[in-house]
C-alpha cells in the first residue's frame, strides 16, 4: 500500500513539469504549502484534466487540491473515504468504488517520494520493530503517482454553486512491488512516466485495457530506498528533516537518550 508520502515541490515546479497554464492553478495549491508527512484525509496536490464546457472536444489541465481518501459519487456519506486510500491495479477497472473514476476521472499525484515500513523479525516488548524507509527517485525528479479522483455532492449544502457543496477526493493506484523494493513492502504506487501524462489524464479516453497499459511499476533502479527516523510514524511530526537518512551508526535519533538539561546555580 501507499499510506504516507512527501510533497515539497513548489507550485511553479509542478506547473512546468505538467505543462499547466498559470491561470489553471487553484489558489488552494499555493495555500497548501510543503508537507513531508502526507497522510490519509490530508488535502493533497493533484493534476487533473477536465472537459472544456465551452468546447466539448477540448480539455483543460489544472493543478488543484483534493482530499486523500476516495468518496464515490454514490456514497451516502464521506466515511467510506477512510478505507479507500489505495486502489489495486489488478481490480481497479472492476470494483464499483473505482470503476467510474478509472474510466473518466484519472489524476496524477506529484510527490518527492513515499514512505514504507519494513517489519523486522526482532521484537521489542513483544512487538515487531517497524523501520520506516523513504523511497524516491535518486535523481531528484518528481514521482508522478497514478491516482483517481471523485467529486461528491454534499447535500447538506443547499446551494449547488457553492464550493462547499462539492468534495473532491482521491486515491493512489498500487501494484506488486518490484524485487528490489519488495523486501520492504509487497505493494507500491503505480507511476505515470512523462511521455504518458497526456494519455493518462485524458478524460475522453476510457478503454480499460489501454489505460492499464499506460501504468508501470518502477523499473529496477528507478527508485532507491533508505532508512529514516521513526519520527515519520507520527502524523504530528513534519518538516524536511523527516527525509534525512539515519546516521552511519544506524541509531535513530528518537532512540538516543536525551541529555539532562543543565541547571545553572546562582
Amino acid at each position: 500500500m501507499c499510506g504516507r508520502y512527501a510533497s515539497g515541490r513548489a507550485p511553479s515546479d509542478l506547473v512546468e513539469e505538467f505543462e499547466i497554464e498559470a491561470g489553471n492553478v487553484r489558489e488552494s495549491v499555493e495555500e497548501l504549502g510543503e508537507n513531508y508527512n502526507v497522510a490519509p484525509t490530508n488535502q493533497v496536490v493533484a493534476v487533473v484534466e477536465r472537459k472544456n464546457r465551452e468546447v466539448p472536444d477540448e480539455t483543460i489541465r489544472k493543478l488543484t487540491t483534493v482530499k486523500w481518501g476516495l468518496v464515490p459519487s454514490w456514497a451516502k456519506d464521506t466515511s467510506i473515504g477512510n478505507r479507500l486510500i489505495n486502489a489495486r491495479m489488478e481490480t481497479v477497472a472492476e470494483k464499483p468504488a473505482f470503476k467510474k473514476a478509472f474510466q473518466t476521472r484519472r489524476c496524477i499525484l506529484p510527490a518527492d517520494g513515499y514512505y514504507e515500513w519494513y517489519t523486522a523479525e526482532e521484537k521489542v516488548n513483544g512487538k515487531p520493530v517497524k523501520q520506516p524507509y523513504f523511497i524516491h527517485p535518486p535523481d531528484g525528479s518528481i514521482l508522478s503517482m497514478a491516482g483517481l479522483y471523485e467529486i461528491w455532492r454534499d447535500k447538506s449544502v443547499e446551494d449547488p454553486d457553492s464550493d462547499d457543496a462539492w468534495l473532491w477526493t482521491c486515491t493512489v493506484l498500487t501494484t506488486s512491488a518490484t524485487d528490489d523494493l519488495g523486501r520492504i513492502h509487497d505493494r507500491m504506487p503505480l507511476l505515470v512516466e512523462r511521455e504518458r501524462y497526456d494519455a493518462w489524464l485524458d478524460p475522453l479516453s476510457s478503454d480499460p485495457d489501454e489505460l492499464l497499459d499506460l501504468l508501470v511499476p518502477a523499473a529496477p533502479g528507478r527508485l532507491e530506498a533508505y532508512a529514516v527516523s521513526k519520527a515519520v510514524s507520527s502524523v504530528k511530526n513534519n518538516g524536511r528533516h523527516l527525509l534525512d537518512p539515519l546516521p552511519p551508526d544506524g541509531v535513530d535519533p528518537l532512540d538516543k537518550p536525551q541529555a539532562p538539561e543543565e541547571t545553572t546555580l546562582f
